[in-house]
């Protein structure tokens, strides 16, 4: 039968019969791909570790007729065991995952994958505060998707900014002719940070005080749940977590 192989990163897994998963992947150059893991969750099983939520695998399969069937998988990045050792990382890592899951098979980009992938690498790593690495992937992810925020310039009459008023329903930020009444006003602070957020400037990043960060995660929590057109449910316990 066909066979291709890719690199992939697992997003999630449901049991299927006594000893078999399903797999649902988002690929290097196939998008995402849901595959049947035959006999992982025998403890003889040669490459059920490898198959985990936030690992990062090369993976051969076959093609089947409505699944794929994985033949073999080698790791290629051993995230999961730091990742869900701490809570504020795991809860990160599962929003993300689920955003790349949303995303949908048109988006899944060899660009989204290598995203997602340094997000993980990062979180595994506690290279910055989780908060900030799930803020700076979704920002970006909805980017590469064509969802990027406005932040330099009106997101309704493109007049020149900054801007001090973002409203998610409009698209970013916008002017104070175009925004709706009562909407709230950015911070200084908040818009720097957001600005940062998108571009991956982690040292301003690092250096913001937890106010502005925390009013950007909600505004982009926000922003993310509306383009996305349902919530994502791991988002909220990164708030509870705050």
């Amino acid at each position: 039968m066909p066979t291709y192989r890719d690199e992939a990163v697992v997003l999630r897994t449901h049991k299927l019969g006594e000893a078999d998963r399903i797999v649902t992947m988002l690929s290097r150059r196939h998008g995402k791909i849901r595959a049947v893991a035959k006999g992982v969750r025998r403890t003889s099983s040669k490459f059920g570790s490898r198959l985990e939520p936030f690992m990062v695998a090369d993976v051969q399969l076959y093609i089947g007729r409505s699944l794929d069937v994985i033949q073999q998988a080698e790791s290629l990045g051993s995230y999961g065991s730091e990742i869900v050792a701490h809570y504020d990382r795991y809860t990160a890592a599962s929003a993300m995952v689920e955003t790349a899951d949303r995303l949908g098979d048109a988006e899944a980009t060899t660009s989204h994958y290598l995203l997602l992938v340094g997000g993980l690498r990062a979180l595994s790593r506690g290279a910055h505060a989780s908060r900030n690495i799930l803020d700076s992937y979704l920002l970006r992810a909805l980017a590469l998707s064509g969802w990027a925020p406005a932040l330099e310039e009106c997101a309704r009459c493109a007049r020149p900014g900054p801007h001090d008023i973002f409203v998610a329903q409009m698209g970013g930020a916008v002017c104070a002719s175009c925004a709706p009444v009562g909407a709230p006003r950015l911070s200084g602070a908040t818009a720097t940070h957001l600005r940062a957020l998108m571009t991956g400037e982690w040292e301003i990043i690092d250096a913001a005080e937890n106010s502005a960060s925390s009013s950007a995660s909600g505004l982009i929590a926000a922003y993310t749940q509306y383009h996305l057109e349902r919530g994502i449910r791991s988002l909220s316990h990164m708030e509870t977590n705050r």
